[in-house]
């Protein structure tokens, strides 16, 4: 075996990059995140990992709501700007044109071009750096020309990733294959 050992860490790549928003103190606020992930289908359902002591946690508590707002290559400034700087510090309320959905307590990015609201579900802390909070997802949203036959295109999109070894964000390549075919003739 030739394989390297790279210690424990944060090794999955690449990891999607969200703005987590909620109302703290009764303003929008957004968090950038990369621990985001999809739970259960039906319903549908999706976690987001928050280090305890961020400003969102707060909110996302107290609401028992927040939206995932996906976000663009063109949005890359500002995403960094939300992880940078704590909402306790600076009003990031103004950063982004917000909208409302079924909640009314999850703000949502207008720039963004998919956003995901949801309700708190659960709270799960394992005693580590965060608190991962599942949330059923309510509704989500998208501009037309952001989707495909009414369904959200990557390639129109153009999200980003964030790859932790280079501390560098990332856009996604070309469609490398079509899942549940390309395996159907495979012979091990």
């Amino acid at each position: 075996m030739d394989k390297t050992k790279l210690g424990a860490g944060s090794y999955l790549l690449p990891m999607p990059v969200v703005l987590v928003g909620t109302n703290v103190n009764g303003l929008p606020n957004f968090l950038t995140i990369a621990y985001v992930g999809m739970v259960g289908h039906v319903p549908p359902m999706i976690e987001v990992a928050v280090r305890k002591e961020r400003f969102s946690s707060a909110g996302i508590k107290e609401n028992e709501t927040f939206s995932v707002n996906a976000v663009s290559s063109a949005m890359v400034a500002a995403t960094d700007y939300c992880g940078i700087y704590s909402g306790a510090k600076v009003d990031k309320s103004k950063v982004f044109e917000v909208f409302y959905g079924e909640l009314q307590t999850a703000p949502m990015i207008v720039e963004s071009p998919l956003n995901v609201e949801c309700r708190l579900e659960k709270v799960l802390d394992f005693g580590a750096s965060h608190e991962v909070f599942v949330g059923e997802i309510v509704e989500a949203y998208s501009s037309e020309e952001y989707l495909s036959d009414g369904r959200p295109d990557l390639k129109k999109i153009q999200p980003i990733v964030y790859d932790g070894g280079t501390t560098s964000y990332w856009t996604l390549e070309d469609k490398l294959a079509r899942a549940f075919q390309v395996g159907k003739d495979y012979k091990p």
